[in-house]
């Protein structure tokens, strides 16, 4: 799938420090394995109705933040995403509107890719919808019933049965064990499994958590020949397939939402470390979600702010880029309306600070050694800001050199 042209990437004297990073998987602070001075990345991507909200925004600003700080450190990025351009949601909302769901996918993808473009993200490598992949993910489901890992569950109405991934055998014969991602209980597991796209209590299934595997074709729902029958994939194996198609197993960080870690990134786990007999990643790297009016951003509740109306209302990209980074990445938060003019003010105080004139200025290496070192601790982006905040406000000895690593760093223009 096409992407997007990538944005200006100014290179700086030396070199940053490779980011120490929060593993959802071990709860702990860690350098993630980069074998080879190449950082692999993986980051789930939308799926393409009501695209793209702030929630999106901060996640994918997050793991956009996270390249430029390699990619200052010297490492080589490669960067994969996918698109989910078809699934339950997307199908309803197009029956819902009238609108043929292969359409109202194009456009909500040419929506994400323009506004992905306008806030200057780094693009991926490899942008992958799960359409364009359905062949490998049906021979990656039938290897898994092959090899002991699938089973059927009989299904009304449908052309043939579903098939289902069998958690516990995951457990016996493979590296994998339900928890390595999402260190939860196992009554929080199903709850959030009944909330996030799982069926816990459907009848026939050997295990509650056990998820969809590919979904037996039903009247009035897309449809693909496989080798597994009629029908379409689940949603955990199209990232599974996806991702190591393009990035290799064992990849130096699967990232996303903080409401991916289970089941979504638990059982993408699982399924490629049942084919591949590896980890998936080294490293679980999530965003924290971003609340709207009293709730988290939900296309359900629709309490969401459009980038792309922010933007065509007049809203200057690098306001937007810094009403986000305001927050560390790790961190639950709520946008309110006047956070964009706060932002901006920001931004006008900072290109007012570039040019003061200034008898005694901070020196402009010493600000950008600062700003490395809190990018490399976790992606601490408030620091960032604060930091910025105090040399802009007291002026700078090489304005140009500041507007350089802003940019390459923050990706705000000054």
């Amino acid at each position: 799938m096409r992407t997007w042209t990538p944005p200006e990437l100014p290179e700086l004297p030396g070199t940053g420090t490779v980011p120490k990073l929060f593993n959802t998987a071990t709860e702990r602070m860690e350098h993630p394995a980069i074998p080879d001075g190449k950082a692999l990345l993986y980051v789930c991507g939308i799926t393409p109705y009501d695209a793209t909200h702030l929630g999106h925004a901060f996640t994918y600003l997050t793991f956009d933040i996270m390249q430029r700080a390699w990619r200052d450190a010297g490492i080589e990025t490669v960067y994969a995403q996918n698109i989910t351009d078809v699934d339950d949601p997307l199908l309803e909302r197009a029956t819902a509107t009238g609108v043929e769901w292969r359409d109202l996918a194009d456009e909500q993808i040419g929506l994400y890719r323009s506004d992905m473009y306008r806030l200057g993200m780094l693009p991926p490598e490899h942008f992958i919808a799960v359409t364009e992949q359905i062949d490998e993910i049906a021979a990656a489901v039938l290897e898994l019933r092959e090899r002991g890992f699938a089973y059927s569950v009989p299904t009304e109405n449908a052309a043939g049965d579903d098939l289902y991934f069998d958690t516990a055998a995951a457990e016996r014969n493979s590296q994998w064990r339900l928890g390595d991602v999402a260190p939860y209980d196992p009554e929080l597991m199903r709850r959030l499994s009944a909330e996030r796209g799982g069926d816990p209590d459907r009848p026939g299934k050997r295990g509650p958590l056990d998820p969809l595997l590919w979904r037996a074709a039903r009247d009035g729902e897309p449809r693909w020949e496989s080798p597994v029958g009629p029908g379409r994939p689940g949603w955990h194996i199209e990232c599974s397939v996806i991702a190591t198609g393009a990035l290799g197993g064992a990849f130096t960080v699967q990232g996303g939402g903080s409401d991916l870690i289970f089941p979504h990134h638990e059982f993408t786990a699982a399924h490629a470390t049942a084919l591949s007999g590896t980890p998936l990643a080294h490293a679980y790297c999530h965003a924290a979600l971003v609340a709207y009016q009293g709730h988290k951003m939900s296309k359900s509740r629709g309490n969401l702010v459009f980038v792309s109306k922010l933007l065509d209302s007049g809203a200057d990209p690098s306001a937007i880029r810094l009403g986000l980074l305001t927050h560390h990445y790790r961190t639950e938060w709520e946008w309110a309306d006047a956070d964009l003019a706060t932002a901006t003010r920001r931004l006008e105080a900072w290109r007012a600070g570039l040019v003061r004139p200034c008898d005694d200025p901070v020196l402009a290496a010493t600000v950008v050694q600062q700003l490395r070192a809190a990018l490399a601790n976790d992606l601490d982006t408030p620091v960032m800001l604060a930091t910025l905040d105090a040399a802009l406000d007291r002026g700078v000895d090489d304005p140009a050199h500041i507007a350089d690593a802003v940019l390459a760093l923050l990706g705000v223009r000054l």
